[in-house]
């Protein structure tokens, strides 16, 4: 266990790792490439992958905080830190959206008044199609290692990075438009910079509702509820299983559940029967799923 426990931090440590160097050079090559490239869209999009430095010191420090055992002030462990990393993720999209739509709006005002914008250079575009390419890798490789070690924060840093490579997709279409067209084509550099922040405004929503969910003890999915009870219930000697009740602790689950076995059975026979049933739980979930089983005498 112990050991699983620790390939579990390595693996996230080293996709985070990695992940966070290969922002640092995007960050500073979209930077050059939007100031020298003279495309808003660009510098924006520069802006997003330096928020992708936050998001992977959060994983680094949360993931690490999450896989300390329980202790006497937190009992069911502290799993809920990389619930607070998935939010402090869906928060920096958030704000990063909202600020790279403000400068979008304000750059349309200024065309509507009359006032000429730049035309974007080459190496915007250029700078645009890498990003798209790595950042598409760095979210197939993120997502696989959060779905491996089951880490709702790396897969939510996983979209993070895909954010990113769609944020290119939007600034490569309004760097595109307004360096092949020109004249009021230039406008689209700015509209691809709010329509990628309608797309980041999205994933946010989506990971500040799954972290604030987790915080709120909402249940696990009704599918997952029903590969519970049948985990339960494979004992033929376990009857009437009622009053589950389910939460996810960051990467783990938390299980409790009422059964009823035979009135005449011995306690050493019941405690045996909560023994094979926490140990299935396990198998399936992972071994830092609490299972609690209450026992009932069967009703005459």
């Amino acid at each position: 266990m112990a050991d699983r426990t620790e390939d579990r931090i390595r693996s996230v440590y080293r996709v985070t790792v990695v992940g966070f160097a290969v922002n640092l050079v995007l960050t500073v090559a979209k930077l050059a490439a939007g100031i020298f490239g003279r495309s808003s869209a660009m510098v924006a999009d520069a802006v997003h992958s330096a928020s992708d430095f936050a998001t992977d010191l959060a994983v680094l420090v949360f993931v690490r905080f999450s896989a300390k055992p329980k202790d006497d002030d937190h009992d069911y462990g502290h799993g809920k830190y990389e619930t607070l990393a998935t939010l402090i993720i869906g928060f920096a999209l958030a704000a990063v959206g909202v600020g790279i739509c403000i400068n979008g709006v304000r750059m349309i005002a200024a065309v509507s008044e009359g006032r000429e914008i730049p035309s974007p250079e080459p190496i915007a575009l250029a700078a645009a199609v890498v990003s798209i390419v790595v950042k598409e890798w760095l979210y197939r490789y993120t997502a696989a290692v959060g779905r491996r070690v089951d880490s709702p924060s790396v897969i939510a840093n996983a979209w993070h990075h895909r954010s990113d490579a769609l944020s290119s997709v939007g600034t490569l279409a309004g760097v595109g438009l307004a360096y092949f067209f020109g004249g009021k084509w230039r406008i689209a550099d700015p509209i691809a910079a709010i329509v990628v922040a309608v797309l980041i405004l999205k994933v946010a929503y989506g990971l500040i509702r799954s972290g604030i969910d987790e915080l709120l003890e909402k249940s696990l999915p009704p599918e997952v509820e029903s590969e519970i009870l049948e985990i339960i219930t494979a004992d033929k000697a376990v009857t009437s299983p009622h009053n589950l009740r389910t939460r996810r602790i960051g990467a783990g689950i938390a299980v409790d559940a009422h059964i009823r076995v035979n009135g005449n059975m011995s306690v050493n026979d019941a405690h045996d029967i909560t023994v094979v049933i926490e140990r299935g739980l396990k198998e399936r979930f992972g071994e830092n799923t609490i299972v609690m089983i209450h026992v009932e005498p069967e009703k005459r």
